[in-house]
């Protein structure tokens, strides 16, 4: 495993970190695995040095915070691991319990951290803008949240660049902790945040922790051209179905070819392009089955030359932004 440091901070991750999305009660999505189908995956990651491990309050509402900091408490030592957590979305029809408020955000960080069984998280993100609460109350909150030793590192989620430059400049003119992450919608059939996203945190020192950097499944050829999706995600994920079009095949049919000429999986390659990026500190991976761990890990010894990466971004086609709301 490579370990570097995520953004500008002194702490130290592994290059793929494992979100645990997967991970919960396939009551909340078809395709998510319980705890017990759950946990040779986590025991899997800490055997490969995956010390890095992203979750979200709503991922099954709750049950996967709980799944995995049981699990990282049964297989390895706190101290040892970047644990990343998010707030901001629906968590009950309720009408404060949603958003980037003072009130909710001081409620869900508590929550996340009795249902992850810890007394802090390493990083905590905001999971989208919120555009009905001011800048200011949700930055102050979240500076609250770590000087009460609640988290170690605040980050930022899908948005427009111009808001995530507005929530540093609030930051720092109050002397309030800034956001050191990005966990942005980035990969070989999506690159539109390479327009404004990645320049600005290129420049402002913030390390990107793509989300899909196999875009759902997508480039790992879940979705063969003109038949039925492969697997259960991504016959059942409309959201998938609504990112990823016609014209990104072309992309899939280069990565196929790029990667059979190595005699690797085309998930490798698709990582290592990411991996070859100067503001990527770790793609964001899912893994349901055992080999699509073993492969994210491989596609660290994958070393593209010039000439494979410009022939992997060659087909690309412009999309209009997603991943947003």
């Amino acid at each position: 495993m490579e370990y570097i440091r995520l953004g500008s901070t002194g702490m130290r991750v592994s290059r793929i970190c494992l979100g645990c999305m997967t991970y919960g009660t396939p009551t909340w999505r078809e395709w998510v695995l319980d705890e017990e189908a759950s946990r040779p995956f986590f025991r899997r990651a800490i055997e490969l040095g995956i010390n890095f491990f992203d979750t979200a309050d709503m991922y099954s509402l709750g049950v996967s915070e709980e799944v995995t900091g049981k699990a990282l408490r049964d297989f390895a030592q706190r101290d040892d691991l970047v644990i990343a957590t998010k707030v901001y979305q629906p968590m009950s029809d309720k009408p404060n319990d949603r958003g980037l408020s003072r009130k909710h955000i001081l409620a869900s960080i508590d929550r996340s951290l009795k249902r992850l069984g810890i007394d802090y998280v390493d990083l905590y993100q905001i999971h989208r803008w919120d555009s009905e609460t001011p800048i200011e109350e949700t930055m102050e909150a979240l500076h609250d949240v770590v000087r009460a030793g609640k988290a170690r590192y605040i980050g930022a989620s899908s948005m427009w660049a111009w808001q995530l430059a507005k929530a540093q400049h609030v930051a720092e003119r109050h002397g309030w902790t800034k956001f050191v992450t990005m966990q942005n919608h980035y990969n070989l059939v999506y690159r539109e945040e390479e327009r404004e996203m990645i320049p600005l945190c290129a420049d402002q020192g913030v390390g990107m922790i793509p989300w899909s950097p196999l875009a759902r499944g997508f480039l790992t050829g879940n979705r063969p051209k003109g038949t039925a999706p492969a697997t259960v995600r991504g016959r059942t994920d409309t959201i998938s179905h609504a990112m990823y079009n016609e014209g990104d095949y072309a992309v899939v049919e280069r990565l196929g070819e790029i990667a059979a000429r190595r005699g690797v999986s085309s998930a490798q390659v698709a990582l290592a392009w990411l991996l070859h990026k100067p503001t990527v500190s770790a793609p964001i991976i899912g893994a349901s089955k055992m080999y699509q761990l073993e492969d994210a890990v491989a596609a660290l010894e994958v070393s593209l030359s010039a000439e494979e990466i410009a022939a992997l971004e060659e087909p690309y086609t412009p999309h209009t932004v997603r991943g947003h709301a």
